[in-house]
Order: C-alpha cells, then structure tokens, then sequence
C-alpha cells in the first residue's frame, strides 16, 4: 500500500490504520469515531487527505477545455473562485467529482479523489488539447481543518488570518494553497502544501487545543449527514448529473458541448427513471450500501441504498438511494429490507444536518 506524507504521524497516535484507495490510512484514533464525529461538529477537526489527487491546468483554451470534461461553466468563473463539478463520459455517466479552482487568466487547480485519480488523469490526458499544460502535484500534501473553530485554530497555530476568505474562495499563503471548503458542512479549509513540510504543519494544528485529529470513518459519517454523494457509492460511471440530483453543477448558463451532452440534456428534458435521494429510518435499525428498498406496502422494489449509517448528530439511522421517480417525493413512507426484516423509513430533503459554512465578514466603510 501506498503512505502518504503523514503515514507515521497516525501509527505514532495509534490510529486504526485500513487501506483505502491504495493508501494506508487512518479510519479512527482511539477516542473513536463518534467523538470524532461531534468533535469536529462542535471544534476543529484535521483531517489527512492527501491521497486525494491534485492537479493544475494552464494555458490557452483551458476554460474551454474544462467545459467539454464538465457539464459545469468555467469561462466566466471568478479567479479564486471554486466550483464543484463532475467529469463525464460519453455514455453521460461520472468519471469521477471534483472540486476546480480558478487561480488565474488561464489557471485553474482541481482536487480528484484518490481512489480515481489514475483514471482522472488518463480521462484528462486523453481529451487534452496541444495548448493545455496539465501537472499532476504527486509532491504535495493535503490536510484539511473543519469546523466552527477552524479559522481562529488556523490563524493561533500557523498565523494564517483568513477572516476575508469567503467559502468556496481560495487564497495562496507563501507554498500553501488555502480553500475555504470541504466535504463535513461545517467551516473550514483544505490545506494543499508541500508534502516534506506537511508533518510539521499536521503537528502544530494538532497541538492547539480546539483541534483533534479525524479518521475516515467519521468523515464519511459527517458527509452523509449533508447529503454529498461518495464516489463509487453514491455516483459512479453509469449515474448522470439529472439522476444525481447535481443538474445545479450546470449552472444558470448552460453548457451543452461537454462529452456525454445527448444523454444529460434529453433527461434534463424528458426526466430520469430514478434520482438520489435522502433516507431517513423511522424504524429501529440501521440500514448500509446495498439494501433494498420497498414502496410502503413492502411488496415493490423501487430503488436501493447506495449509502447508509448512524448520524450522531441527528440519533438516528439515515441513508441515500436511488429511488424510481414517481416515488422520489420527500415524506414518501417506504420500507429498507434488511436481513429479510422491513424497517419503516422514510424519503427525506437533504442535507439532513443544516451547512454551517462560513462566508467573510462585510468591511465597514471607512
């Protein structure tokens, strides 16, 4: 398995240690997860994700070029600015989701995960146009810092002020590369910085008093909570943005010239069969990726669990599925067939835990 620049930091705070996407990563330390979960839902959590992919793009057509790997707009995206956004494959499914920054004229930065960056690349390397420069950063790490006491922990430990950072905005702090984002709902950051100085960095967070270090598992527990789909669960290469429920990837100005446009556009016309949704147990149980779900009656499938858990923060079981669209209607009552025992659930809105994301302070005039 492959480590990342901070494997010995985990093994030396006794972490839990699995493979994950082909690296040896930490899924808990020994306070467990669901303290790490509220942890980071009432302090500061630090996170290590720097298996994730980090890529820049630069030179002449590179807005445009994004625009046929996305259905998302880029040509007019501010600089600094980060968009969520998906590649797609002709058939109209997922390549894989992503986060791209604008951090120039013609520079842009995107974060892939980890378990489909080799893919990412190859995808990206196939449709690169000849005045497009792409670099892989196989150098640097990535750690990100989540939570309502994220910022006051990020300026106290490494004296980086980010008060005017705005969420979804990203700054450049000397080698660091700051983005006020994340995969939790809370505020925070994600810290891309060069790998032989990410032990340090991961050391001083960790030694101030609001922050704890965050396994995996209750990363993972914190994204279902707000409804953000995972890669290989939730969406994959067969699930289009309509399916997803993600079409607002696509924005007020559509783009319609991205590879796999025929099927996206005639289902943003006609509709899918199926869509994501949020799943909330009312029933005693909890449910996990794979089980089926039954219309009320519990006599007809319509859809199955792609992701399913505890939610400490709510105390009770939730879920994500892909349901048929007729019943994909929030309050719908339906059954979760576990274990060949119904559990009484129902379609709920999401995100589940309302986002506490952060947006800068308005300047008072002088």
């Amino acid at each position: 398995m492959k480590k990342t620049p901070l494997h010995a930091a985990h093994v030396a705070m006794k972490a839990q240690m699995a493979e994950f996407a082909g690296y040896d990563m930490p899924i808990q330390y020994p306070d467990g997860v669901m303290t790490e979960h509220n942890w980071t839902r009432e302090n500061a959590g630090i996170f290590d994700v720097s298996h994730m992919g980090q890529i820049t793009f630069s030179g002449e057509g590179v807005a445009e070029f994004l625009e046929k790997v996305t259905p998302s707009t880029f040509s007019t995206l501010g600089e600094n600015v980060a968009k969520y956004s998906v590649l797609t494959n002709e058939e109209g499914g997922m390549v894989d989701d992503l986060i791209i920054t604008r951090t120039g004229e013609n520079k842009f930065f995107a974060v892939v995960n980890g378990a489909c960056k080799d893919k990412d690349i190859a995808w990206l390397q196939q449709h690169l146009p000849p005045t497009v420069m792409m670099i892989h950063h196989e150098n640097r790490a990535l750690i990100a810092l989540q939570g309502p006491k994220s910022e006051s922990a990020l300026r106290d430990a490494l004296g980086i002020e980010t008060a005017d950072l705005n969420y979804m905005r990203f700054m450049v702090h000397k080698d660091f590369f700051i983005s006020r984002l994340g995969y939790t709902g809370e505020d925070g950051f994600e810290i891309s910085l060069p790998a032989d100085r990410a032990e340090a960095v991961w050391n001083k967070l960790l030694a101030h008093k609001d922050v704890k270090a965050i396994g995996l598992a209750a990363r993972d527990s914190l994204r279902l909570e707000m409804g953000y789909p995972l890669y290989g669960h939730d969406i994959d290469a067969t699930t289009s943005p309509v399916e997803a429920d993600s079409t607002w990837i696509m924005g007020k100005r559509q783009n319609t010239t991205f590879i796999g446009n025929e099927r996206v556009m005639k289902e943003l016309e006609k509709g899918a069969s199926r869509k994501r949704v949020g799943i909330k147990i009312t029933g005693r149980g909890v449910a996990r990726e794979g089980a089926e779900v039954f219309d009320a009656a519990g006599t007809n499938q319509i859809g199955v669990l792609t992701s399913g858990g505890f939610s400490p923060t709510l105390k009770a079981a939730i879920g994500q599925a892909y349901i048929e669209t007729e019943h994909a209607l929030n309050g719908v009552k339906i059954n979760i067939r576990v274990r060949d025992r119904d559990i009484e659930a129902e379609i709920s809105d999401m995100p589940f835990v309302k986002a506490k994301t952060k947006k800068a302070a308005k300047k008072k005039a002088a």
